[in-house]
């Protein structure tokens, strides 16, 4: 079992930056695929991000490209770095753990998932 804790969400103005976080207990990432997603307000879940185990392949949504990276650390904590940041990407942000056979931008790939992390971003 796999459990997930996402940190680093807070309220920034428009154009400021944050760095989200992922930690694991009870099992390493280092074999996973990550993903964060995010759910704002009156919205569905939305895919954001994923990278691979080796850190060497990464996906993100075309709202982010450019403004938000996805890494990962020798400890196997995953980060998200969010730029530029928008009012629209007000969110709740989840980080989420899958097989690797199943790298997706779909939640159901995922079998782990954190309780997420507030990111509100003022005008």
């Amino acid at each position: 079992q796999v459990q997930l804790v996402e940190s680093g969400g807070g309220l920034v103005q428009a154009g400021e930056s944050l760095r989200l976080s992922c930690a694991a207990s009870g099992r390493t990432l280092s074999s996973y695929i990550v993903a964060w997603f995010r759910q704002g307000p009156g919205k569905e879940r939305e895919f954001v991000a994923s990278i691979i185990p080796n850190g060497r392949g990464t996906d993100y949504a075309d709202p982010v490209k450019g403004r938000f990276t996805i890494s990962r650390d020798i400890a196997g904590t995953a980060n998200l770095q969010l730029n530029s940041l928008k009012p629209d990407d007000t969110a709740l942000y989840y980080c989420a753990a899958g097989a690797t056979s199943r790298w997706s931008q779909s939640p159901t790939a995922y079998s782990y998932w954190g309780q997420g992390t507030q990111v509100t971003v003022s005008s």
